[in-house]
């Protein structure tokens, strides 16, 4: 016999703010995103519907923003149907509200996942070419995190907060390093003067590179030439 479907319950079910399930989907946090997923299904007061035809309403749109966030994410369709089923499947798992929404929180956990594993892979990708970059252009005297942002294709905002959150320093801090390790080779390996050397390795004050050489060796140039020499 068909459930009756009380009068007040669709028009609750038509709350459902599927913007806010967008948003937990693309900036959600795997630590809150069930207490989230608790407050959307309580607008609509999920927990009380007793037609499975408003249950089934509900849980397909989620399905429905789920499967299309998780397309965006390269989840294959067969990957997320062994996982949740086909829209189709939806129907026969709707027994129980708990049920429902443990279905339904492990629909949003899966694509936060997989969202934080593919912007820190991303991140990673980023910060990488961002070195190679650096580590090619590091004699250029207007190397910048506005030009390297640029090379590697982002804002230099978003870059500088990648390199921070992936290396643990700043990019100027590692433009300098990789300029001081070139510098090192130099003054060990040539005979070139010490101002050539400052350079060419992107440092247009000879003043300068030589208190950031003492500040990141603890020796001038010059003392640490003389060092390298005498052990040669």
């Amino acid at each position: 016999m068909p459930q009756k479907m009380a009068p007040d319950e669709y028009k609750y079910v038509k709350k459902l703010d599927t913007a806010r399930i967008d948003e937990l989907l693309r900036s959600g946090s795997i630590e809150s995103y069930g207490k989230a997923i608790d407050e959307i299904l309580g607008e609509v007061r999920f927990s009380e519907l007793h037609s499975l035809v408003l249950r089934l309403y509900v849980v397909t749109d989620i399905y429905i923003a789920a499967r299309s966030f998780s397309r965006e994410l390269e989840v294959s369709d067969e990957e997320f149907t062994s996982l949740f089923g086909c829209a189709d499947d939806i129907g026969s798992g709707l027994t129980t509200a708990e049920g429902t929404v443990a279905l339904i929180k492990e629909m949003i956990a899966f694509c936060i996942m997989r969202r934080i594993e593919r912007s820190r892979e991303n991140g990673n990708c980023v910060v990488r070419n961002a070195r190679g970059y650096i580590n090619e252009n590091y004699m250029n005297t207007d190397l910048s995190l506005t030009n390297v942002a640029s090379a590697v294709g982002i804002s230099p905002t978003y870059l500088s907060a990648l390199f921070k959150k992936e290396t643990g320093g700043n990019l100027s801090e590692y433009v300098t390093k990789v300029r001081i390790n070139k510098a090192k080779e130099l003054l060990c390996c040539t005979s070139k003067l010490i101002y050539e050397i400052a350079f060419e390795v992107g440092f247009q004050d000879y003043r300068y590179f030589s208190q950031i050489f003492k500040k990141c060796t603890g020796q001038t140039p010059r003392q640490f030439q003389n060092a390298a020499n005498g052990s040669c």
